[in-house]
């Protein structure tokens, strides 16, 4: 088997988020020069559906679907991955592991995939449980597993204890957008005493928790110190149209966060379960204040220098806001480089170790199922 060379699946690329992370991602996959990326297999749908490698040598193919997405997934995983078979190490950027014959390292972003404190029955929970149920069946056809964080690989692990050595760890910087944007914020650009402008950049899955909003009582809305709160939702996903601080702007370009971050005051965070939390990355590196859930998901990322608040309760974010509020009327400003020396600094050093992983298996790995794994 050639150890210089692997294949990248991407076929499942179409959520905002994962698209983004892909955006800085794939250009130093493919610059890299110790090991070659010689074949991507593309999604049939979104931004990564049209992508063009700047290295014409790398051959594009676009893995076409014709059932429902959930459908077409769970067939392409459990029924059709021998297409994915070759001698080449295949690196498969979708979260669950794909049932084909060949050295497959498997990067992991899906939280939902850890097993749940208690399982629900709506239909969010079964999907869950489906998609849980397929990431067991199929762990053995992958040698080696690729995460963000230290609490990520802690917990795939207790759910899957035959991955014990087998999952790796590897932080990813903010996207390239801002990583060359050379925004760096040291204070508000507003008065000191004026009320909040802040963002809150998520999709409308339910865990981004944006219900949180519509439970703020009437009588309470205009007394919290808020200006603004933008959301990344279309009007017509208003969780709380009632509230005359709350704008939603859609999905918003890259020049578009860049200009939002350089005039918001914070970055509230409402998420109740992420497997690495970009927008807090995001917002430390360009100096910002954070807002965010008591869960240990942030706590990792954010140490002791963010502000938190339960997120089931609307008083303890209501206390939140008016803490930040009252800290930067106070002249306070946030000192993230702490917390930033754990983060790589280039979209290049990251590209080059997961490629090394997945090239080169550790010695004596071996991919039989744990017999604990349930």
């Amino acid at each position: 088997m050639s150890q210089d060379s692997v294949r990248l699946h991407l076929t499942n690329i179409a959520g905002q988020g994962a698209v983004q992370l892909l955006k800085s991602l794939l250009p130093a996959l493919e610059q890299n020069k110790g090991v070659r990326v010689v074949e991507a297999y593309l999604p049939d749908r979104g931004d990564l559906s049209s992508y063009q490698s700047a290295d014409r040598s790398i051959k594009t193919e676009s893995y076409r679907r014709y059932l429902p997405n959930a459908l077409s997934r769970l067939v392409e995983c459990l029924y059709l991955g021998q297409r994915f078979s070759g001698e080449l190490p295949l690196l498969v950027m979708g979260d669950l592991p794909i049932r084909c014959t060949t050295r497959q390292t498997v990067f992991v972003q899906n939280s939902h995939l850890l097993r749940p404190a208690r399982f629900s029955w709506r239909v969010a929970g079964l999907k869950s449980a489906l998609l849980r149920w397929v990431f067991r069946s199929n762990l053995q056809y992958a040698q080696t597993f690729i995460v963000q964080t230290t609490l990520m690989r802690d917990a795939l692990i207790a759910s899957y204890p035959s991955l014990l050595s087998r999952v790796h760890v590897v932080p990813q910087p903010v996207p390239a957008w801002l990583l060359n944007s050379g925004l760096r914020r040291t204070g508000r650009i507003e008065a000191a005493g004026e009320r909040l402008q802040l963002i809150y950049p998520a999709a409308g899955y339910p865990h981004k928790n944006h219900r949180l909003l519509a439970t703020i009582r009437d009588g309470h809305m205009t007394q919290w110190p808020i200006a603004s709160l933008d959301l990344t939702l279309d009007e017509k996903s208003n969780p709380a149209p009632n509230l005359p601080w709350l704008h939603c702007r859609g999905v918003l370009s890259a020049q578009q966060m860049l200009n939002a971050y350089s005039r918001v005051d914070a970055l509230l965070f409402l998420s109740t379960d992420e497997s690495y939390g970009f927008p807090l990355v995001e917002a430390m590196f360009a100096g910002l204040p954070i807002i965010c859930p008591d869960l240990p998901y942030a706590r990792v990322l954010c140490g002791d220098g963010a502000i938190y608040f339960r997120p089931d309760d609307a008083d303890s974010l209501e206390n939140a806001v008016n803490e930040l509020h009252g800290k930067l009327s106070a002249g306070y400003w946030p000192d993230w480089s702490e917390q930033l020396n754990a983060i790589p600094r280039d979209w290049e050093s990251v590209a080059k170790t997961m490629l090394d992983i997945a090239a080169q298996p550790p010695a004596g790995e071996t991919n039989e199922l744990d017999a604990r794994d349930d």
